[in-house]
């Protein structure tokens, strides 16, 4: 009961910046990824995220340990228009309603998706200078976690949830909505039931969890939007638009838990994959050189 009185006055006082994919979520996913790379690839990632502040430079947002690479992405949309460029790389609105379609939703490559695979790409390409390789992968860090969110990764035209007021059990606040349960109580109930995840995990559960391709992911992550983020709190996913504030129960919030918590652990050691593949020497290339752009 105590537990739970201090979750409600943290929600109901919770201010309205922190509702991005949870600060909290994204470092436990950088954490779970950290435990389970390469011993060679940690110390990587480490080495670069040391030297990233003076390239990156942005002293307002942090960026010298994994836990602050992971939250770097959100905190510098609010410098203005240096990184307003990135708004759209960390969802994508694929409608839950219709037949799974990423192509149509990614088009323009402006999606998480298509952002996880070039920041790899960014990353293995030995001609792009280090500061587009320690930008590439505090990118890559995040976004991981960001597709593996179900609102980041299917919606029904609402702005993933956003516009869907919703109250959190008993809790309710002026900035809660379906998206930012899902983003910060519900994940944080979810990284913080036992089991804890913060382990090695076996190359057996490595294997069932990180395995896939990123389309593979998405679908992942539009199937846990439609049955889990929108089914389970409004009964129908596609059903008429509530009018009212939507109240999702106790009983729903814990069918949504495992859901979650299965997201984050995936997200962990996909990223742990990703982060060995992309810093993977082996892997590094340099392009073919095309012809120069003659203009016009």
């Amino acid at each position: 009961m105590i537990r739970r009185l201090i979750l409600a006055l943290a929600l109901l006082f919770a201010p309205a910046s922190a509702q991005a994919y949870g600060f909290f979520t994204h470092e436990a996913i950088a954490r779970i990824a950290l435990m389970n790379v390469r011993p060679e690839t940690a110390r990587m990632v480490r080495a670069m995220l040391r030297g990233a502040p003076p390239l990156l430079q942005t002293p307002e947002c942090k960026v010298a340990t994994p836990e602050q690479a992971a939250t770097w992405p959100d905190c510098v949309r609010n410098l203005g228009e240096r990184f307003s460029y990135t708004a759209s790389w960390h969802y994508q609105n694929v409608d839950i309603c219709k037949p799974f379609d990423l192509k149509t939703a990614c088009k323009d490559g402006n999606c998480v998706s298509a952002q996880i695979e070039r920041q790899v790409k960014l990353i293995q390409n030995r001609t792009v200078p280090a500061r587009e390789k320690a930008m590439a992968l505090v990118f890559l860090i995040h976004f991981v976690g960001d597709l593996h969110a179900p609102p980041h990764g299917g919606d029904r035209g609402d702005r993933g949830g956003n516009d869907v007021k919703a109250s959190y059990g008993p809790v309710t606040a002026k900035w809660l909505n379906l998206h930012s349960i899902w983003d910060s109580p519900l994940a944080e109930r979810a990284v913080t039931t036992p089991p804890s995840p913060f382990r090695v995990y076996s190359p057996e559960e490595r294997a069932a969890l990180g395995s896939g391709s990123v389309e593979d992911w998405s679908r992942q992550s539009w199937e846990a939007s439609r049955d889990a983020a929108y089914g389970l709190a409004l009964g129908d996913a596609c059903g008429p638009k509530p009018a009212r504030p939507v109240t999702v129960t106790p009983e729903a919030i814990e069918k949504m838990v495992p859901a979650q918590r299965l997201q984050i652990e995936r997200a962990g050691l996909r990223l742990a994959r990703m982060l060995d593949e992309a810093l993977d020497p082996a892997k590094a290339f340099v392009p073919e050189k095309k012809p120069p752009y003659r203009g016009g």
